[in-house]
């Protein structure tokens, strides 16, 4: 498929046909990751299984030092089962 890169507004865009983002899992209002590969621009969906957070860069950000530890949350308020 061959298609032109059109001024839109102060920047240049892309038209991506429906069938196009259907094949590639892409809706409207999806993130995607572009990246240049050996000269050529590669469009892929950003996965995100829940919501708007990536597990891997919520983890990166945990300092190396970092040590959990056992929480006290008190005595059961409910029907929760310890």
């Amino acid at each position: 498929m061959l298609t032109k890169v059109q001024k839109w507004g102060n920047s240049q865009g892309l038209r991506f046909p429906k069938e196009i983002l259907s094949r590639a899992h892409i809706s409207i209002g999806d993130e995607v990751d572009i990246k240049i590969h050996h000269g050529e621009i590669v469009i892929k969906p950003v996965t995100r299984i829940r919501g708007k957070y990536n597990l891997k860069n919520l983890v990166s950000k945990i300092p190396n030092d970092y040590k959990s530890e056992e929480q006290n949350w008190g005595s059961p308020v409910g029907k929760e089962e310890w």
